[in-house]
């Protein structure tokens, strides 16, 4: 592999990484480096949007074309700039001449102490890019991982819902291919790397260079996302010896379909996928609407979510009910398993040494099947479960049959050390009717199947009381479903 260094546009501006710690996340960088202070350190954790940054990258399947998407500059490594575009607030503004994300601000009387105004600014920026007239869904969801302690939001939102149709080109528009031809230069670099400190960041091309580098350094940390593995550094002051980054691997972000099953690369993000998840389950769609931020959702993997094997991780529940099977792929050699076989105890998994987690396998839906899954936290946006419930549920066809569970499977996550089934509760609903007695009795066999702890965001009574009543809302909601459909035959064949 030949040393590289990491290299991206700081605006229209190339910038070359060397000698510097692979620990710095972007927005030290900024701050500290290049001296530019508008993107804010709040929390340092992803939490509060004050560091929102934009990064631009060619589309994968239109390497012509710009993608734009906000990001928390708090969490994001310096290495993972590689070959990408780096936008911040000092940016926008043409001379004298506001942007328009930040024109309507003031308009709008949107700024207050001013010191979360720049991350808002930032992600209507990005929102605006892909969207000229968000409504006012787009622009709550892209606002909601900032966070506004003055608790103004009102005339934020109306801010970021102004329509910029027909604004005239911004400087980014206007360098559009200037841009795209600079990136299409930097992708075709080697494989990045990047020293300091001691510390070592390398980002392999393939899913073959990858193998190598971690079997020659099997002690090596990878990072996709760096959602949860920042805030090792940024919060318990750790450094890491050496990162491996993977999002630059293109066997690992790409989203296949075959006839039966749809195939997700390890390092595809949330923001890539949701969409063909919300096509085929709904439920599992919405779930992911509630992960983290927009700009979580941008950078984190599920790969990494099931790698970083937390037992409150939102992924694994969904797919173990799904009966979701993971590809782990050792210097060449690959084995498939259930998502369901590879927790093993808490942080603790079946992966062997230099071995990582290259794709999922997601089953499609048959007629009669229907997942359900249930997220409880303390907030809707941005925060972490206390309880997740994921069924899949079989229903018999047959009129006569009624609710009649053909097969079930039924995962949690915050409920122990590890996500996973419920399997005792399963035996009692397999085969049977559903009905508010077989219910009881499923609720009864729960306990049997965890001993949820207490911890700071729910005690163990909470957790299994939820629980619980969980299996009966989903109960409900499809009892309410098939006499809906009852109901809605009966009009129709009066008509």
């Amino acid at each position: 592999m030949k040393n590289s260094t990491v290299s991206f546009l700081l605006n229209n501006d190339v910038v070359t990484l060397d000698n510097l710690d692979p620990n710095l996340t972007v927005l030290q960088y900024l701050r500290e480096i290049q001296f530019k202070t508008g993107s804010k350190e709040g929390c340092a954790s992803g939490d509060c949007g004050a560091c929102t940054v934009v990064v631009a990258d060619l589309e994968r399947n239109n390497p012509n074309r710009l993608h734009y998407k906000s990001i928390n500059a708090c969490i994001t490594f310096v290495g993972n700039l590689h070959a990408k575009q780096l936008i911040t607030v000092e940016h926008l503004k043409e001379g004298a001449k506001l942007h328009h994300a930040q024109q309507t601000i003031v308009d709008n009387h949107g700024s207050q102490c001013g010191f979360c105004t720049p991350g808002f600014v930032m992600s209507s920026f990005a929102l605006h890019k892909h969207n000229k007239a968000p409504t006012r869904a787009q622009v709550l969801e892209a606002l909601a991982g900032n966070l506004c302690r003055c608790t103004g939001y009102r005339s934020i939102i109306e801010a970021a819902i102004t329509s910029s149709e027909h604004i005239e080109e911004d400087a980014s528009a206007l360098h559009y291919q200037k841009t795209v031809a600079e990136l299409t230069t930097l992708k075709k670099l080697s494989s990045p790397i990047l020293s300091g400190n001691g510390h070592k960041y390398v980002a392999p091309k393939n899913i073959n260079e990858l193998a190598y580098e971690l079997v020659s350094e099997p002690k090596s940390t990878l990072v996709a996302g760096g959602t949860d593995l920042a805030l090792s550094v940024t919060q318990n002051l750790a450094t890491i010896n050496q990162l491996v980054y993977v999002g630059n691997v293109e066997e690992l972000t790409t989203i296949e379909e075959t006839a039966t099953e749809i195939i997700i690369g390890s390092a595809t993000s949330y923001s890539q996928f949701i969409e063909t998840l919300h096509h085929y389950y709904p439920d599992l769609g919405e779930m992911i609407e509630r992960i983290g931020s927009k700009q979580i959702r941008n950078t984190g993997t599920l790969g990494g979510n099931i790698g970083n094997a937390s037992p409150i991780g939102d992924m694994p529940p969904a797919l173990i009910a799904l009966g979701a099977s993971i590809t782990l792929h050792l210097n060449g050699v690959e084995r498939t398993i259930l998502v369901e076989d590879y927790f093993v105890d808490y942080k603790q998994t079946v992966l062997q040494a230099s071995e990582f987690i290259k794709s999922v396998q997601i089953p499609k839906p048959s007629n009669g099947q229907t997942l359900k899954i249930y997220k409880i936290s303390k907030r809707i946006d941005d925060d972490i479960s206390a309880v997740l419930a994921a069924f899949f549920i079989e229903i018999n066809n047959e009129p006569q049959e009624a609710l009649k569970v053909a097969n079930i499977r039924m995962a949690f996550g915050g409920m122990a050390g590890i996500p996973k089934r419920a399997k005792a509760t399963e035996n009692i609903i397999i085969g049977k009717v559903l009905t508010k007695e077989v219910v009881e009795q499923a609720k009864t066999a729960l306990i049997s199947d965890f001993q949820p702890m207490s911890d700071v965001r729910a005690s163990d009574k909470y957790r299994m009381t939820v629980a619980q009543n969980l299996i009966e809302k989903c109960y409900l909601e499809l009892k309410f479903a098939q006499e809906s459909n009852v109901i809605e035959t009966r009009v129709v064949n009066y008509a």
